[in-house]
């Protein structure tokens, strides 16, 4: 293509349109932009800074066709619109620009149900401590780990690509993502039910993240060997690449089901959820792993990783025994895919103190230590409570939850918030009904539970609480009996200043 041509972009306050402004402008090409919102309400303006990219805000004038010799339109707008009909300019579609720019550059991915962005992060922060500059899509405030935000993502300038893939419970989009990245090794946290609302079943879903094998092909793989979901799917989807398996050797402290690849129903004894000790009679059984972390000590923060050749010891910064499979994880991918030795990855893990919504200490009001969780599915509730519990004792959990797999899912993590906290508020929708259901059928559990009406917030994706559903549970759980105060889901972190209000 034409260095001389000039690319106009329609929709550059879009994520898309403002990745492939970015990527053309960083490649050489003359860029012009346009867009229907202005300047000050451009969500991703500040991304463009530094471009030298002019931009049309607040309209699509006929001089932004004139300067243009390809016009760019964004997926949503339609081919047969009067825009594009009477530009009198080729049309250039996503599809083309991936096309035209390769990544040209190594490229990793980190996928599973839980823990992908606080292993994105901390890979990420360990390549910038050692020089490396992985490709960033800047877009604020967006996590960007589906679609096409990651494919695009991997051809910005960097080093190396380090993409987080997600799901949004839309088959092929996981497969779409590793094969228009050229990527040629990834992580598989966990998989856990997830997203059942959109695709029906268990299985279903750990299909979908089963593509991120399959289009893998001969590549590197490194996996959570606790798992008997990825290591089900290894087997079914023969995976001919090198597999790097990891665990940790813990005592088992509960007995889950999990259904099994071959549609058995298995028993895990669990020692995060839906991971430890495993065996079904169709073969499928714990592996001898490859890396194992042992001598856990979560109260000072330490653990023993057994790699094929030494024995490190490894201080966390952060808390929690699934961040021990979280760092594990890292460790290794920095080793293989960053080429790191380990005198060069330890420090920053030892000085990692986790991603913002992450068991995150927001604050302290009225003497009560107020943290906040992202969880929003059952297995990161269940994990993440289990895990204050060990750590911290009695606490009051505020839920403002609604699970992307409908009823069951809203179930699955009040049982779970039942389970492990002493006092409950239910601040959204989908636990207040619950706790309705729960009240009605147990009166006594009017000291535990407390819920004063239902509302009728309608949840946007996990987002199931307002953000007055979250003061007002913050506020009752402030009034309670107990120094701990942990509010979970997506409202919890959106809306986390509410403590500082308080």
């Amino acid at each position: 293509m034409n260095k001389n041509k000039t690319f106009g972009v329609i929709g550059v306050c879009g994520a898309n349109g403002n990745l492939i402004a970015r990527i053309l402008k960083q490649r050489g090409y003359n860029v012009i932009g346009t867009d229907l919102s202005f300047k000050k309400d451009c969500r991703f303006a500040k991304a463009l800074g530094g471009y030298d990219i002019d931009v049309y805000y607040g309209q699509t004038p006929d001089k932004f066709f004139e300067r243009a010799d390809y016009i760019i339109p964004p997926a949503s707008m339609s081919k047969d619109s009067e825009v594009l009909k009477n530009c009198g300019k080729p049309i250039l579609e996503l599809c083309d620009i991936i096309e035209m720019i390769k990544p040209e550059k190594p490229v990793f991915g980190i996928t599973g149900t839980n823990g992908k962005t606080t292993t994105t992060t901390l890979l990420k922060k360990i390549a910038y401590d050692n020089g490396i500059k992985p490709c960033e899509h800047d877009l604020e405030g967006m996590q960007g780990n589906a679609e096409f935000i990651p494919i695009l993502q991997s051809r910005l300038n960097g080093d190396v690509g380090i993409l987080e893939v997600g799901t949004f419970g839309v088959p092929g989009t996981v497969g779409r993502i590793v094969k228009n990245t050229n990527m040629s090794s990834g992580l598989i946290t966990n998989i856990t039910p997830d997203h059942l609302n959109d695709l029906g079943s268990f299985m279903d879903y750990a299909n979908v993240k089963g593509e991120f094998i399959s289009e893998l092909g001969l590549g590197q793989l490194i996996v959570n060997g606790n798992d008997p979901t990825i290591v089900g799917l290894l087997r079914e989807l023969d995976f001919k690449g090198e597999v790097i398996t990891f665990g940790v050797d813990e005592l088992p402290d509960s007995i889950g089901m999990k259904e099994c690849v071959c549609g058995a129903e298995i028993a895990v004894k669990e020692i995060i959820s839906g991971c430890g000790y495993y065996f079904c009679k169709c073969g499928i059984t714990t592996p001898q792993v490859d890396y194992v972390a042992t001598n856990i000590d979560l109260p000072n923060r330490t653990f023993d990783l057994h790699t094929p050749t030494e024995k490190l010891t490894v201080k966390m910064g952060v808390d929690g025994l699934h961040n021990v499979y979280n760092l594990t994880g890292v460790i290794i991918a920095a080793h293989v895919f960053l080429e790191l030795p380990y005198d060069k990855i330890l420090p920053t893990i030892a000085s990692f103190t986790g991603v913002s919504g992450r068991m995150e200490e927001v604050g302290k009001v009225k003497g009560k230590d107020i943290f906040v969780d992202y969880a929003h599915n059952p297995a990161g509730v269940e994990t993440v409570l289990k895990e204050f519990k060990k750590l911290f004792g009695e606490f009051t959990t505020v839920i403002t939850v609604s699970s992307e797999s409908g009823y069951i899912g809203d179930l699955d993590i009040f049982n779970s918030v039942l389970k492990f906290s002493k006092f409950i508020v239910p601040a959204s929708v989908a636990s207040q009904k619950i706790a309705l259901e729960k009240l009605r059928a147990n009166p006594k559990l009017n000291d535990r539970i407390f819920l004063n009406h239902v509302d009728d917030f309608e949840k946007t994706g996990t987002l199931g609480a307002s953000e007055e559903e979250v003061r007002d549970g913050l506020r009752k759980a402030l009034n309670l009996d107990c120094e701990m105060v942990i509010a979970i889901g997506e409202a919890a972190t959106k809306f986390k200043s509410i403590v500082f209000e308080l």
